[in-house]
């Protein structure tokens, strides 16, 4: 039942998800950081009608084009985790630093906290606090079709930097392995930048949480 398409968005080409129940066509924007004309051209495109928009953290290129987008369709913003309240707060400060127009900053409807669960059309997602990267940082899972949108937590071959304000290198690797792994090698996830991995193919060679690695440092 669950469709999703990736668009990169932003210079930083972040994957924004456009995700909906294929009985439906109820959708959702996972992470729409920005370019939202080119969004609501897609999803229009699609045939899907966006109803809410999700957070996955409280970067400006996850979140920026999520104040844009509910004016324009008079939608929820859902998420992140409200300790990332202070990362929305500054997305144009941040925004001009890097010369990126268009950008806002954005207060959510409803904060999402560990174990909460939204829905898209009939399909539901999971919802799992995972700071490191962002103190507020959450990740959705779809048990049912084994796919998560895992934001900056997790990438193929990498994880989240941890070098911005209440980072933390160890409090992402716990998040990694005690969220994550345990939802299944078989899980496909979508991370914000770049290609798509499973849990299994990290946990076997990304060289910053492979199990060995892990297992040695324990």
């Amino acid at each position: 039942m669950l469709k999703a398409q990736i668009v990169p968005v932003t210079a930083f080409q972040q994957n924004c998800s456009i995700i909906w129940c294929d009985e439906t066509m109820d959708g959702a924007f996972v992470d729409p950081g920005g370019d939202v004309e080119v969004l609501l051209e897609r999803a229009k495109s699609l045939g899907v009608n966006i109803t809410k928009i999700l957070l996955t953290h409280g970067h400006l290129d996850h979140a920026g084009g999520a104040k844009d987008i509910r004016e324009k369709l008079g939608l929820e913003v859902i998420g992140p985790h409200k300790e990332d309240k202070f990362w929305l707060d500054q997305i144009e400060e941040q925004a001009s630093k890097y010369n990126m127009q268009g950008l806002k900053c954005c207060e959510p409807d409803q904060w999402l906290n560990d174990g909460d669960q939204v829905s898209v059309g009939n399909v539901t997602l999971d919802v799992y606090h995972t700071p490191g990267h962002t103190p507020g940082h959450v990740i959705l899972h779809d048990p049912q079709h084994k796919v998560a949108f895992v934001g900056d937590v997790l990438f193929k071959g990498s994880v989240g930097r941890t070098d911005f304000p209440r980072g933390d290198t160890q409090t992402l690797l716990d998040a990694i392995q005690e969220k994550l792994w345990p939802l299944g090698d078989d899980v496909t996830f979508v991370p914000g930048h770049g290609p798509l991995s499973t849990f299994g193919a990290e946990r076997k060679t990304n060289p910053f949480v492979a199990d060995h690695i892990l297992n040695a440092g324990a």
